[in-house]
């Protein structure tokens, strides 16, 4: 194999499967475990992350698209896969071949599956998502009645999940979670008055986990708190995620510029003094995000070194004037831990208002992953 830039995204499997451990603490063994690998694992790489999920003990994958189900069957996961995101018309062949499960959000889509599934002569599995305050997909709670009425017509179709979504359980002083909550348990009584018994009801995202009692719930969907990435609140009481992506480069040159000099596109960073500036190779095209310019940090040697410039397409420059001892070569953490330093995907989100979701899925595909798990004694 040729040799690359040396930027990459390092994947932590022992905190990913610490992060799923702590999920599997709160929820209890009675609870099943679907683990949320959408948007290639969130960013983190679905190829690396998902078997080592399957033998942590997740029992069902989430995944946002048929396409995303299929290349998990294509990776060998064999557990139950629920496409959240449902089937759009033309993919019937794909849920049957690839034992995919879809949600059910519509009745023009519930017609159609029933009726694919008719003509092959077998049946479909699916998850009933109902909306109890989201705003987005699912069947409104008052219309319930008359859409079970239908999906009692349509023989074809084996509804084995129950399901809603949580609008604001990150943010807990909302009063809008408890309603969500007490709605699904109205709504699981329903479903069960017109004769389904649908072996899974869930409705806890990471933050839901977190944040509330799992009353009536037999299944959690983890997803951003399997990487690292709920923090703060309510969240982090007898809870410690751990990150698992550590997004690195390297210096590759190193220039002294005089006072007055500007650096990078617009010199929008003007040295004041006689400065160090280091080259890195990585860039907006990479996932670091513009907005970064003249205010994100990298941690060299276990410090913060401030981002001089803009941030350019493929790299940046970084101010280690305070830093004599660095050389090129040497390691730079973009996001991550660095000896008693961290820069969290939160803090980063901050900086350029957005999430952490966002600046996970943002690493492009150019950043190789690469995957470290001391408990397989090396680097993949």
């Amino acid at each position: 194999m040729s040799a690359r830039r040396p930027t990459r995204a390092e994947i932590d499997l022992a905190a990913l499967r610490h992060n799923f451990q702590e999920v599997r603490n709160t929820v209890g063994d009675d609870c099943d475990i679907l683990a949320v690998v959408k948007a290639d694992a969130y960013g983190h790489g679905v190829a690396g992350v998902a078997p080592v999920l399957a033998d942590a003990g997740a029992s069902i994958f989430g995944v946002a698209l048929v396409e995303e189900g299929v290349e998990l069957r294509r990776l060998g996961i064999d557990q139950p896969i629920l496409v959240l995101g449902s089937a759009f018309p033309g993919q019937e062949n794909d849920l049957l071949e690839y034992r995919l499960t879809p949600v059910i959000y519509d009745l023009d889509c519930a017609r159609r599956l029933d009726a694919f599934a008719r003509n092959a002569e077998t049946g479909i599995d699916y998850h009933l998502k109902v909306d109890t305050g989201m705003g987005r997909l699912g069947f409104r709670v008052e219309l319930l009645d008359e859409v079970l009425a239908i999906l009692k017509q349509l023989k074809n179709l084996n509804m084995v999940g129950l399901m809603s979504h949580l609008a604001v359980a990150d943010e807990p002083e909302r009063p809008l979670t408890s309603v969500q909550f007490q709605a699904f348990v109205e709504v699981v009584a329903r479903v069960e008055e017109h004769g389904f018994n649908p072996r899974y009801r869930h409705i806890a995202n990471s933050a839901g986990i977190y944040s509330r009692a799992l009353s009536g719930c037999n299944l959690v969907r983890p997803g951003i708190c399997l990487y690292g990435g709920l923090t703060g609140g309510p969240y982090t009481e007898g809870f410690t995620p751990q990150p698992v992506m550590h997004f690195i480069s390297e210096i590759a040159q190193l220039k002294i510029v005089p006072p007055g000099g500007g650096v990078s596109y617009g010199h929008r960073f003007v040295a004041s003094r006689r400065s160090r500036i280091a080259a890195i190779p990585v860039g907006y095209a990479d996932g670091y995000n513009r907005l970064l310019t003249n205010r994100g940090d990298v941690l060299i040697h276990g410090h913060r070194a401030p981002i001089a410039g803009t941030v350019c397409m493929d790299w940046i420059l970084v101010d280690v004037t305070d830093l004599p001892e660095v050389q090129i070569g040497d390691r730079v953490t973009l996001l991550g831990r660095d000896g008693n330093e961290f820069i969290s995907a939160e803090e980063w989100a901050d900086k350029v208002s957005s999430i952490t979701y966002e600046v996970f899925c943002g690493i492009s595909k150019r950043v190789p992953r690469v995957y470290v798990d001391p408990a397989a004694n090396g680097v993949r």
